[in-house]
């Protein structure tokens, strides 16, 4: 597990058996509606949990990260975290590589020489095609969302109880 996960594991982690009072049963169920409103949920900070079981914490990290690099105003900050984003993400043999073809690999590498709020999309785009087909179902089908979903259910009130 990388770094970057670890600290949203373990906010879940402690509230495991409160779950989020944030959480309401509405939202959950429009999890399972689209990948996209599980991924811009406000409770994002399930996801790398319910994920990992599905061997896709790089993915969902890149795509985070690949949002976060898009709000980057400042050019020297952009350069340095493209940089970061292709050495941790897009290089081969990367730590948290993610399977793209060598084409947009390529792309990338020359992207990154002066980077673009756009120049890791084309990477996004193929991951999330990836995540869609592959962990989505995943997720939808985990003990983790299917023992959440029924907590709120049986709950009643539309929201978790602290």
């Amino acid at each position: 597990m990388s770094p970057n996960t670890r600290w949203l594991r373990k906010i879940f982690k402690s509230e495991e058996n409160g779950i989020s009072s944030k959480m309401s049963l509405e939202e959950v169920l429009q999890w399972s509606q689209s990948l996209e409103k599980l991924v811009t949920s406000k409770c994002k900070m399930v996801l790398p949990d319910g994920l990992l079981k599905t061997h896709s914490d790089e993915k969902i990290e890149f795509r985070f990260a690949c949002e976060a690099y898009k709000k980057v105003t400042s050019q020297k900050k952009r350069i340095s975290m493209a940089r970061k984003l292709f050495t941790s993400y897009s290089q081969a043999q990367a730590p948290n590589e993610i399977h793209i073809d060598s084409r947009v690999r390529k792309e990338i590498t020359r992207n990154i020489q002066e980077p673009t709020r756009s120049c890791f999309d084309e990477a996004q785009r193929i991951i999330y095609l990836h995540m869609e087909r592959d962990s989505y179902p995943g997720f939808l089908e985990s003990k983790f969302y299917q023992k959440l979903k029924h907590s709120l259910q049986t709950n009643g009130n539309n929201s978790m109880a602290n």
